[in-house]
């Protein structure tokens, strides 16, 4: 999968105002400084959910399936 930075940049400011990640910022040794993500306890119960309803939905496809075989 190809992804590029102009489809990842704007999901990761959107995920940090709604408070699933942080930012902050290092020195880097070779360079400007740089911007670091990470995910916050609000982004991990969002991605539980997340993982939940996907478990759910893909279950039902394969139950879908198994019925029509």
């Amino acid at each position: 999968m190809d992804v590029n930075e102009g489809t990842i940049y704007p999901i990761l400011k959107r995920l940090t105002n709604e408070g699933f990640f942080e930012t902050y910022l290092e020195e880097s040794k070779e360079g400007p400084i740089r911007k670091y993500y990470h995910i916050t306890v609000k982004g991990v119960e969002h991605l539980k959910e997340l993982k939940r309803e996907w478990l759910k939905f893909s279950q039902s496809v394969n139950d879908f399936f198994k019925e029509s075989e």
